[in-house]
């Protein structure tokens, strides 16, 4: 008697729970396709932004093959027996929530830049890295440092050192400092590279934008296609 009446209560059940998980995976496949809507919606007018007019770098530096897929350097130059490889990205901006021009400038361009700048030479297992804030009209050295030398083929970025890297640039006296911006501006590292950056960097993050949307919808879409082939199996 027991067995039948837990068996009266299974199939009592049965028909409830079945409505509740149909019920709930038509919740699940509409917000599925809110989202992939809007995802389309945006990605359609991400891709009819123009790109800015191409610039070349400065000669005598050469763009990186892949550079854009990558977060490897981006221009490259020999200067006599060293290579000169330059990585760039945003400058963070410090204080969040700006307001008139700062908040204009984030939103119309790039107009300041972090460039890393390596310098290797052949034979040993360091290079010298400068960190430099890149603007229109001006390049600032940030820091000098010892680091372990790159592959520059390899697609990782910079890696921050572990020991001790040097003073605060600002630490040194005039002399040193206005030696150090010899030094790289010797080597062609100025201000002129700024408008080519400046237009790599808005292509890259045009590109990583459409690829996001992209994989986000792949990942939701493919969610969808599970939850209906869960619901009528």
């Amino acid at each position: 008697m027991l067995r039948q009446a837990i068996k009266r209560v299974t199939v009592a059940l049965q028909p409830s729970h079945m409505i509740i998980s149909r019920q709930s995976s038509s919740v699940s496949s509409a917000i599925n396709s809110i989202v992939l809507k809007s995802l389309k919606e945006h990605y359609l007018e991400v891709s009819k932004l123009s790109p800015p007019p191409k610039v070349n770098p400065p000669a005598p530096f050469t763009v990186i093959k892949g550079s854009l897929d990558s977060t490897g350097p981006v221009l490259k130059r020999n200067y006599g027996e060293e290579e000169i490889s330059l990585y760039v990205m945003r400058l963070a901006n410090i204080t969040s929530g700006g307001v008139g021009d700062d908040a204009d400038e984030s939103e119309n361009g790039i107009n300041q830049l972090f460039l890393h700048v390596d310098i290797s030479k052949p034979g040993q297992k360091e290079s010298l890295h400068f960190l430099c804030g890149l603007y229109p009209d001006a390049i600032g050295i940030h820091s000098v440092s010892m680091r372990p030398k790159l592959d520059n083929a390899a697609s990782g970025f910079l890696h921050i050192p572990t020991k001790y890297h040097g003073p605060d640039f600002q630490d040194l006296d005039e002399r040193m400092r206005d030696a150090l911006h010899g030094y790289i501006e010797e080597r062609g590292i100025n201000e002129a590279l700024f408008h080519f950056l400046q237009a790599w960097l808005y292509v890259k993050d045009h590109r990583n934008l459409l690829r996001w949307f992209r994989s986000i919808g792949q990942f939701v879409d493919d969610q969808k296609k599970s939850t209906v082939a869960a619901s009528t199996g």
